[in-house]
């Protein structure tokens, strides 16, 4: 079945501009044009669209969205990817309204609420502090290098890329122990959106650099244990990832 542009938008509730956004820029192309002139869509394009949707949610600029599918990866592996991200923001989101919903209780009762449930859901920057002391520790003892010095810390975009990192290892991990190869199209996949998640919140990472990152933790004691503490073998095969990765001339 094919459907139009009205069609397509009163079902997912973009508007028809958006659409024709989409359709300029390249992000979504109808599979075909009536001889009337109306563009239109099938089922593969709705798919695209609700990819799309999931990546707005999360706050991804379009730019982005569009190298992420640009690959045209396996719609169940990206639809795990995006739920596990949602499922991330939701927890915390369910926090903050819990946090918000008791201070209504709080207010009507006439109480006064604690002043550290004020704050649940809102990872401040003192608990990252102390959440990265022990590696910052390390780093200053064996290479004279303090992560945090003078660095000021942005508690909500390092809870964002903590969740990420988590989601990212978590695949990495759940690939070596279901015995996937190192250089399989999926393991690329996770490293290219690892690293588009990483570009967009600021840090300029190439494959090349990944890929000495990686082997950085595995010659550094610290991190190696933290890797293998997740999973044995998890810094060698993540290692070889990275290297496989940039050998295929990734950016």
């Amino acid at each position: 079945m094919l459907y139009t542009v009205k069609e397509i938008s009163s079902l997912s509730g973009v508007t028809v501009k958006t659409l024709h956004h989409y359709h300029k820029i390249g992000l979504l192309l109808p599979c075909a044009v009536s001889e009337a002139g109306y563009r239109l869509y099938g089922m593969k394009e709705l798919e695209r669209l609700q990819h799309i949707l999931f990546y707005r949610e999360l706050d991804f600029p379009l730019k982005e969205i569009a190298r992420l599918l640009e690959e045209e990866p396996e719609r169940h592996s990206i639809l795990a990817q995006q739920e596990e991200l949602l499922l991330l923001r939701k927890q915390r989101l369910e926090t903050i309204i819990e946090t918000l919903q008791q201070s209504m209780a709080s207010m009507e009762k006439g109480e006064i609420m604690n002043s550290q449930d004020m704050f649940k859901g809102f990872e401040s920057a003192q608990e990252w502090e102390q959440a990265l002391e022990e590696q910052n520790q390390h780093l200053k003892d064996a290479y004279g290098y303090d992560m945090l010095d003078s660095a000021e810390i942005d508690a909500q975009s390092m809870n964002e890329q903590a969740q990420e990192a988590a989601a990212f290892m978590n695949h990495i991990a759940e690939a070596l122990r279901t015995g996937i190869k190192h250089s399989d199209a999926e393991i690329q996949r996770l490293i290219r959106d690892h690293l588009v998640f990483m570009n967009k919140h600021g840090h300029t990472v190439t494959a090349a650099n990944f890929a000495a990152q990686t082997r950085f933790f595995l010659g550094d004691d610290f991190h190696l244990r933290m890797l293998e503490g997740q999973q044995t073998g998890l810094a060698y095969y993540l290692t070889a990832a990275a290297e496989s990765y940039a050998a295929a001339g990734h950016e």
